[in-house]
């Protein structure tokens, strides 16, 4: 299978970062799950965790040891607030920035929705290993335009560039 065939069956975990989201009012964790999941792929594990460092870091390692998970898409904690640490939690574990995702992000997020109030978002995305990492703000507006715009488009290719090592 080549980067081009949309019908590969990727892995996916996603982690929703927030003090107040539940399992009942996690809209946007909901909202990465059926795209994911329309487009053929699954989710592996999804988990709602407190603006914590440590208990991203404990989440982040434990997926990270799952060979079959090609991705992980976490929302929420993305701000510039206090309790906000997904950005600073995340990046140390990037082997390599994805830089052109964040910019894209509030590219378009400044031309479709947002206006200016786009520079306050972090949104940010990286390479751990082989897997790919999404960072995304928690509106559900930023989570759409994220998933319809970037992520779903790409990560057929974005997983064969980080793979094609191991199949050679």
């Amino acid at each position: 299978m080549n980067e081009t065939d949309k019908g590969e069956k990727l892995i996916f975990c996603v982690l929703t970062t927030s003090d107040t989201r539940t399992v009942s009012n996690d809209k946007s964790g909901s909202i990465i799950r059926q795209k994911l999941e329309s487009m053929g792929h699954d989710v592996f594990e999804s988990r709602i965790c407190r603006d914590d460092k440590m208990e991203i870091e404990s989440i982040i390692e434990e997926w990270l040891r799952n060979k079959a998970v090609n991705a992980i898409i976490s929302t929420g904690g993305t701000g510039i607030g206090f309790r906000d640490v997904t950005i600073e939690t995340v990046v140390p574990f990037f082997t390599k920035r994805i830089d052109g995702f964040g910019e894209l992000f509030r590219y378009l997020s400044y031309t479709e929705d947002v206006g200016s109030k786009a520079l306050l978002s972090r949104a940010a995305a990286g390479v751990i290993e082989e897997k790919a990492f999404f960072a995304l703000p928690g509106s559900v507006k930023a989570v759409e335009l994220a998933m319809d715009k970037l992520i779903l488009p790409e990560i057929h290719h974005i997983v064969h560039e980080l793979t094609k090592h191991l199949k050679g």
